[in-house]
């Protein structure tokens, strides 16, 4: 399981990286996770499908991060946590670069909890929990 897990979150640094460069395949993104997903954070839980909607969203999401400066994420530390022989939580460190106008780089460390099924050896998102972005970022001054 392990072994699996943590080739999947490398996949995701290295497609993340490539979705802050406008590069990044949504299908390759998208066969990160499973056919459902649910989010948690502050802000509330949502659930949806793999489907074209979570790639609209996701490359949403990446052009968002490029908009507030975002220049790199990097992946530091993933710590899982087993619940059966297919399922864990990973403990995903990453560490997001930014770049500011007025100010050098800022870099803020943050976690996020993912729900992750490994079936026949393939390790997949099924869904995932986090801190409250927003505040974090306005917090540095970012967004």
């Amino acid at each position: 399981m392990e072994a699996a897990v943590r080739k999947l979150f490398k996949r995701y640094e290295h497609l993340f990286r490539q979705g802050l460069t406008g590069k990044a395949d949504m299908g390759e993104v998208a066969a990160l996770y499973a056919s459902d997903v649910i989010a948690a954070s502050p802000s509330g839980v949502m659930s949806g499908k793999n489907d074209d909607e979570l790639k609209r969203m996701m490359a949403k999401g990446y052009e968002r991060y490029r908009a507030i400066g975002t220049k790199d994420m990097m992946l530091r530390h993933v710590r899982l946590s087993p619940i059966d022989e297919s399922h864990c939580v990973a403990h995903v460190a990453w560490r997001a670069t930014y770049v500011c106008e007025s100010q050098p780089d800022t870099i803020i460390d943050f976690d996020v909890h993912y729900l992750v099924q490994v079936l026949d050896g393939e390790a997949k998102v099924f869904g995932w929990v986090s801190g409250d972005e927003q505040a974090l970022l306005k917090q540095h001054g970012i967004g």
